[in-house]
């Protein structure tokens, strides 16, 4: 099978649910602990041997292009301040032999869209999907788990997890034949079910695998949830061409697409850090014990 060397990043939302921290700033470009969320997804596709980053802007994302670009004056002046620690962070966000696109999404017409507008850079090869709302953390980075599971079965791949019942209505939700392994032949995937219709509860997280079929499918249909173009609906009508597969990662899952979510990962990243973790712990400790009913 061929190695999956491009990725799409779509980040042209607008990030509604943390106004008003976003009104200028991406929602992409959010810290937990000292890296942005974009950043987090990055790295997980170059851990997947992935070389090329197609990220799919909007209006006042400029702050992404320039997170992953050259800043010659800091690293200047951090040089000459004997910063070399720092400078080496900041050198390391992006290696040498990565390379970055930026094409722009005229308008927010859905996932779907935003995934169809990369079809010029990524031309007919497979390529991942990640979108940079779901931090996923493993032992082995996720991405590169459903790489080798690509290279395997040479198919479209979902990431999928366990969702509870009410919760359907928020994800895309796959129907499964008989599978082992935490891998499931997909019969059929819908968007959003109420709970009574949903096929199943497994919810598709954000990370795919997608064969350079789903352009074409992508391109005929029609606007689905909310008068967007839905990936979701060109999956299914993928489905009727060729297989794919739903994958249940192994590894931790957190939608910092919710205030919640976004907290929750703080939290257990910034007690992972390594300068700060232990110090973090305490905090945390001495704080329950200061507000018991926290």
């Amino acid at each position: 099978m061929p190695k999956i060397t491009k990725a799409v990043f779509p980040v042209a939302g607008m990030g509604t649910r943390f106004l008003p921290a976003t009104k200028a700033s991406p929602k992409e470009m959010m810290p937990i602990v000292d890296k942005p969320l974009i950043q987090y997804a990055v790295e997980e596709a170059i851990a997947a041997g992935i070389t090329e980053m197609i990220f799919i802007t909007g209006r006042n994302k400029r702050a992404i292009e320039d997170h992953f670009d050259k800043a010659y004056e800091m690293e200047t002046e951090l040089e000459a301040r004997g910063r070399h620690e720092t400078l080496r962070v900041l050198r390391s966000i992006l290696p040498k032999n990565i390379s970055c696109i930026y094409i722009r999404q005229s308008e927010a017409l859905g996932l779907g869209h935003a995934v169809l507008c990369a079809r010029p850079a990524v031309g007919n090869e497979p390529f991942a999907v990640l979108l940079a709302d779901d931090l996923l953390a493993g032992d082995e980075p996720i991405m590169q788990q459903m790489a080798g599971v690509y290279e395997q079965n040479g198919c479209s791949i979902l990431a999928v997890q366990n969702v509870e019942p009410a919760d359907t209505v928020n994800y895309g939700i796959v129907k499964c034949g008989p599978g082992m392994n935490r891998l499931h032949p997909i019969t059929g995937i819908v968007e959003k079910p109420q709970p009574e219709k949903a096929p199943s509860t497994l919810g598709v997280v954000g990370r795919y695998i997608l064969t350079p079929k789903i352009f074409s499918h992508l391109e005929r249909i029609e606007p689905g949830a909310g008068g967007e173009i839905q990936l979701t609906d060109g999956i299914a009508s993928l489905l009727q061409e060729e297989r794919a597969l739903a994958y249940e990662f192994s590894g931790i899952r957190y939608d910092c697409g919710t205030k919640i979510g976004y907290l929750k990962a703080t939290i257990a990243l910034g007690l992972a850090h390594p300068e700060v973790g232990r110090e973090f712990a305490e905090y945390l400790d001495t704080y329950g014990h200061r507000n018991p009913s926290a």
